[in-house]
């Protein structure tokens, strides 16, 4: 098979350069930028686990040895930990750490899906390009009688534009697309079993807080202190 024939420039620029500009245009530059960044994480641990227990593993022997009230906060790089953590430590409360870690987490979740939106919209689009590449090269036929050199290029060009719409939506962003989805799942699920372990390691040191007394109507402050 002559690979080399696969080759073209034109056809490739079409349907690369149509796709990627379609995309910009229908999702914006803020999304694109969030696909972008997606599919630069997937080359590295976007959440190193045993690191983050490592870390709060100190932090929960002083909680449990010493009680939460004679903790500092401290920082070891991960913000979304940090500052779960230091509402706390700070509130004495592990309400403020599970809320902490929610809002965190539906800004990370926000993220992760405009990124896989726009790459499989670029993946939907790339086909669209893919036609478009070919009905320009069919356009291209001489319409004074067919010659047979120009109509064998015009069909290469079709065929090979229309290859290319195929493989660059499903060999490239829509894998990127399920690849990016898929960090971010293992991501989550390895962050809420960090939370979970900490809030139950944390749990009893925490004081206890008194209940609020609600004063009925009528009520003397002589008879609520009765």
């Amino acid at each position: 098979m002559n690979f080399a024939s696969l080759y073209d420039p034109v056809s490739a620029t079409i349907v690369v350069g149509g796709t990627l500009l379609a995309t910009v245009l229908r999702c914006g530059l803020g999304d694109c930028g969030r696909a972008m960044a997606g599919v630069a994480k997937l080359g590295s641990p976007r959440f190193d686990a045993d690191a983050a227990r490592s870390e709060l593993a100190v932090k929960v022997q002083q909680i449990q040895r010493e009680g939460v009230l004679r903790v500092n906060p401290t920082q070891f790089g991960d913000r979304p930990f940090d500052e779960a953590t230091d509402r706390m430590i700070g509130s004495r409360s592990v309400a403020a750490l599970l809320e902490t870690h929610e809002a965190h987490k539906t800004r990370r979740m926000h993220d992760d899906n405009r990124a896989v939106r726009t790459l499989a919209q670029a993946s939907e689009l790339a086909p669209v390009f893919g036609l478009a590449a070919t009905l320009i090269s069919l356009s291209q036929l001489p319409a004074d009688g067919i010659n047979r050199h120009a109509y064998m290029g015009a069909i290469s060009m079709a065929v090979t534009a229309t290859l290319y719409g195929i493989l660059l939506a499903n060999l490239f962003f829509a894998p990127l697309a399920r690849a990016v989805e898929r960090a971010a799942a293992k991501e989550e699920s390895e962050r809420q079993k960090i939370v979970t372990w900490l809030a139950s390691q944390v749990t009893a040191a925490m004081p206890a807080r008194r209940p609020t007394l609600v004063q009925a109507p009528g009520a003397t402050q002589e008879a609520l202190s009765a």
